[in-house]
């Protein structure tokens, strides 16, 4: 087998189907087309049918195959939604991606309960039934699978200035980790994609300029990440051939961030 050969062999995705929750974001998208480029037929979920279309098309241009379903992370009955119309269309669903999320750097005596509600619905509750959903058919399925969620760096330390943010994305580490536990007799791995910091729609209001300094200052590789450097960590999890041995991990991409105090 030459060399070319191995790799595919290891981390192509041809006949896999990939669900992308969030996949009309920056981050969740460039993932999509990762796992696309990989040989996966990819369906993108989200609410925005503008975005979605655009990563299709960026994606049939590259020459993969995917589509855009219409849906809401937080609700149940739209994700089952999403799992009888890729099975009916596609016949299988092999990989799933939960990414959606939202954040906000409201100081902690000024969150309102709202506010509050609306990060744990969508950062948190999504994640969750998600899981709910596309982890019942896999475990039930009895063939494996791979789910990643996405994570962040504020799940494993808070960060400062985006309390809930951080609690919602903890939450989400945490269950991950036991997912990977309960469903490993049945093939199902469950791990976490933990990105530092990528600049992405839901951050930039947070990223002031003497927080960017901040983080410079504690990232040795001295930027942010880009969104396709998402991609390798994301194919080695979805992988049955190079991940088959990885569940309950928190795979950080970060540049450095978590290996530096001061």
């Amino acid at each position: 087998m030459n060399s070319s050969d191995y790799l595919t062999s290891m981390f192509g995705l041809a006949g896999k189907v990939a669900v992308v929750v969030g996949g009309t974001g920056e981050l969740c998208g460039a993932m999509a087309e990762g796992l696309a480029a990989a040989g996966a037929t990819v369906v993108l979920v989200g609410r925005s049918a503008e975005k979605g279309a655009q990563r299709v098309a960026h994606i049939a241009a590259a020459g993969g195959t995917a589509w855009f379903h219409a849906a809401e992370a937080t609700s149940k009955a739209e994700l089952e939604g999403v799992r009888d119309a890729v099975l009916a269309r596609a016949g299988r669903i092999d990989i799933v991606v939960n990414g959606a999320g939202v954040n906000s750097a409201t100081p902690f005596f000024d969150i309102t309960e709202d506010e509050f509600d609306r990060i744990v619905r969508v950062n948190f509750k999504g994640v969750f039934l998600g899981c709910q959903v596309f982890g019942k058919y896999l475990v039930d399925r009895g063939e494996g699978g791979s789910i990643i969620n996405l994570g962040s760096a504020s799940g494993i330390v808070p960060l400062s200035r985006v309390f809930t943010y951080s609690a919602t994305k903890g939450a989400v580490h945490n269950l991950s980790l036991n997912l990977a536990r309960e469903w490993a007799p049945y093939r199902v791995r469950v791990n976490v994609l933990v990105p530092g910091f990528f600049p992405a729609e839901q951050n930039r209001k947070v990223l002031t300029p003497d927080r960017v300094a901040n983080i410079m200052g504690h990232t040795p590789m001295k930027r942010f990440g880009e969104s396709r450097e998402l991609i390798g960590a994301t194919l080695l999890l979805a992988s049955d051939a190079a991940g088959s041995f990885i569940t309950g991990e928190e795979l950080v991409v970060d540049g450095g961030y978590h290996a530096m105090t001061i």
